[in-house]
């Protein structure tokens, strides 16, 4: 949020209408339910394990931590919270 003013347009928040609107949006990571194999059980865990840490020492941590989970929150005015319900990615113009 920059001030009472719309994320998306800039439009002072308050002064035109009575109204704002707070639009959070969450990203994670979601995984499905996994079918544990016997060959599964029979993995290396110990060595997936120093591996896995050893590529993650050489990655940004933001990045990292993007990869997740990542929490947004902006501020709109009434106009674009309509523009936003109506296309919420983005994509219309795109098509």
């Amino acid at each position: 949020m920059k001030g009472l003013v719309c994320d998306k347009c800039d439009a002072t928040l308050l002064a035109d209408s009575d109204v704002r609107y707070l639009v959070r949006i969450e990203v994670f990571a979601a995984y499905d339910p996994l079918e544990i194999t016997r060959q599964d059980l029979e993995r290396d865990f110990e060595t997936e394990m120093r591996d896995l840490i050893a590529s993650m020492e050489s990655r940004d941590v933001g990045e990292l931590e993007d990869e997740v989970y990542k929490r947004f929150q902006f501020d709109l005015c009434p106009d674009c919270q309509k523009a936003f319900l109506n296309d919420p990615l983005g994509i219309e113009g795109k098509k």
